[in-house]
This record gives C-alpha cells, structure tokens and sequence, in this order.
C-alpha cells in the first residue's frame, strides 16, 4: 500500500488518517486517476500488474507507434476464402453459369455460349413464364444416349464452387412455351397456338417452320397441368423437346421442381452479350392473363448482390481508417 491513497481523501487538509499526516495531493498522481477502486494502486496510480494503456501515458514516455498493417501476402489467403465462399453462396442461391451443349436454340443460343441462370426468383414464389428460356434438370431421361462429359481436375473444382458450368448436372435448356392450364397445339406447319392466339416467333430458327410436320409428336394438342410447363426449343427441325418425349412418364411436360432458374444473360463470348427478354408475342391480349412474380423481381440478383457487397467494402473502408 502507498503512503497515499489516491482519490480517498476526507476534504480536510490536515487531519490524519491512521495515525499518519496526510501528505499534500501529487498532481501527477491525480491526473492518473480511472475509474474503479484505488485500493492496492502504486505510487503512480497504476494497479500492480497492470500494463500502461495508450491513454494514460505520461509526458516523459515515448510517442505510441502506429499499428502496422497487415501485408498483402497474409491477407491474400483470406481474401481467397472469402471469395470463395461468396461464389459458392451465389451459385447454390443467385446465379449460375451453364454451358450450351447443342444447337436446339440455335439462334438465339449457339453451341457452347455461357448464360448465367437466376436461381433466386423461385426462392420467393415465381414460378416459370411462357416466353422466357430456362434450364432445368432431365424430367424424365430425355438425355439418355448423350455423350458423357469428362473434365479434368480443375474443371471439376472451378464447376463446384460456380465459375464453370457443372459437367455432370444433367441440365437442358429450352423455352417455355405453356404453363399450368395452358392449352397447346401444333397443326401442319403452323402456327403454333397457345390458348387459341397464334404466336409470332421471329426467334425460330431461319429455315424452320413453327410445327413440324411429322407423325412422331410434331402435330400435337396438349393441355398443361398445373404444377408442369411445356418446352421447345427455338430450333424446331432440330430439337428433342417436349413434343417428342410425350411417352415418358410426364408425357413430355417438365414439372415447375426440375426448374433450375430462367436464363438471363449471354454471357461468353462477349461479342454475343446481351439478354434474354420474353418475346412480344406472348404479351399479346387473351394469352396472358395472370401476373408474373419473376417480371418485378428480375432485377433481384443485381441488387442483392449489390447490398452484399456493400458492408463488406464499407468494413474495409472502416478498417483501412484505423490502420491509418
């Protein structure tokens, strides 16, 4: 115990505590004092044990040194982890990339262009509209007989954590043309009709015919459960689509669960960027007439994306302050 104890003193110059004459105040001692209990404290007024905090220095101790920020070589590996574990959260929720295995959307798709597929509107309730171009798992093992990819290592990896579409995921790619309640025909070579309103398809393959005529699912009328769609590819001639596997067990629909996300982007190459809008022709009066969740929330990736981004940049921003 000191002589004096700090702060404890009765406001009566010269009376005694313990036998003992109070001795007059240090200001250095007072200028020291903190909050809490003076018992135990040194001559100083720093309690035994304690280490010296950058606000209570004295006049006479060296200026604090500023904290040394991290090098770049040891915040690599973190930032690489972060980066990864964003991709694998945007590809399993937002976005996925998908690779165009054939020439059945030919043209709007070409043989091995990359679209980047929404997968977050179907989290909020949207299901698929005629008119857009979706991808969606094998219903019912339409692909049987396709050539099995077979990537290599990396390939593998850069597939899982989103970065390149997934040679396994048994996926095709087509374009809505009935959902649940529709009625759908095909009759010689067209037009094809849906819900009696004929459709202008300016994205059919030049040289195609709307319908194909043929005695193999070409010439059809289905009506579309609910809970299913009816797909075609832009390609007519050239596309194994829901006209032609009307025996399997979905009798050629593809139920909404198998959806994957709508396709929404040309992404590579870059001189075939650009989007995926419903065409004009299925907006026309009498064929549409329930509202689409998946119009008002289109620009949903983008802008969680963006809200995602931003606490992370003001953190570092924030960080970057302090380091300063």
């Amino acid at each position: 115990m000191g002589d004096v104890a700090v702060g404890a003193r009765s406001g009566h110059d010269g009376e005694e505590h313990r036998g003992r004459p109070v001795e007059a105040p240090d200001p250095v001692a007072d200028s020291a004092v903190t909050s809490g209990s003076d018992s135990g404290a040194d001559e100083d007024g720093t309690a035994p044990g304690d280490t010296t905090r950058t606000g209570d220095r004295g006049p006479g101790d060296p200026p604090a040194q500023p904290r040394k920020p991290r090098s770049f070589w040891k915040e690599l590996p973190i930032l690489v982890v972060i980066a990864l574990v964003l991709a694998l959260l945007i590809k399993t929720f937002l976005v996925q990339a998908f690779s165009i295995p054939s020439d059945s959307m030919q043209n709007t798709l070409q043989q091995g262009d990359r679209v980047l597929v929404d997968k977050l509107t179907p989290w909020f309730g949207s299901e698929p509209e005629r008119g857009e171009v979706v991808v969606f798992h094998d219903p019912g093992h339409w692909l049987d007989g396709e050539p099995a990819a077979d990537p290599n290592a990396l390939q593998t990896v850069l597939s899982w954590i989103g970065l390149m579409p997934s040679a396994q995921e048994k996926d095709l790619i087509k374009r809505v043309i009935g959902v649940g309640g529709d009625t759908v025909s095909c009759s010689g070579t067209g037009p094809l009709t849906v819900n009696g309103k004929a459709l202008n398809e300016p994205y059919v393959y030049p040289g195609n015919t709307p319908c194909t005529n043929d005695d193999q699912g070409g010439q059809f009328t289905v009506k579309v459960p609910k809970g299913d769609i009816w797909v075609m590819g832009d390609h007519r001639q050239n596309s194994r689509d829901s006209r032609y596997n009307q025996s399997d067990k979905y009798h050629g629909m593809v139920p909404v669960k198998e959806v994957v996300g709508r396709a929404i982007v040309k992404a590579w190459p870059i001189n075939r960027w650009g989007t995926l809008p419903i065409p004009d022709t299925f907006d026309q009066a009498g064929i549409n007439t329930q509202a689409s969740a998946s119009r008002l929330l289109t620009a949903a990736p983008q802008g969680l994306a963006l809200v995602g981004v931003l606490p992370l940049a003001l953190w570092r921003r924030k960080r970057s302050g302090k380091d300063e």
